[in-house]
């Protein structure tokens, strides 16, 4: 058919390339275009402080390599904080990709526990 809409990538992970070495559990952003030797694999690194993010690594990853970032609204994952959060709280991404209390940045997603301690995993429902 002629021009025909077809999704790159419909609901669930997506499987992205690294353009640095990402820590799993940590919020992930577009860092570059489809990667000409994949076709389709979306370049990601760790979120900025305060700005977007795609996704979520699903595990530690070298620069390069393949890794699954879960992307979907409404998926409830574990994150790596930055500082002691309250379930109900919304929070934006931190240095490192990790999450912290929403402050003046992009809110990325809502706390559903509560953690007291930075470098501990909060369960957070992404937005």
């Amino acid at each position: 058919m002629a021009n025909e809409c077809i999704p790159l990538f419909e609901f669930g992970p997506v499987t992205c390339r690294t353009t640095a070495a990402v820590t799993g559990k940590r919020f992930v952003d577009i860092s570059g275009a489809a990667n000409a030797t994949d076709g389709t694999l979306i370049g990601v690194a760790h979120a900025t402080a305060a700005g977007n993010a795609f996704g979520v690594a699903a595990r530690d990853t070298a620069s390069g390599a393949r890794v699954s970032v879960e992307h979907r609204p409404g998926a409830i994952l574990p994150v790596t904080c930055s500082a002691a959060i309250t379930a109900g709280a919304e929070v934006e991404v931190a240095t490192g990709g990790k999450a912290a209390p929403r402050n003046a940045g992009v809110a990325v997603g809502r706390a559903i526990t509560t953690t007291s301690a930075a470098d501990t995993d909060v369960f957070v429902e992404l937005y």
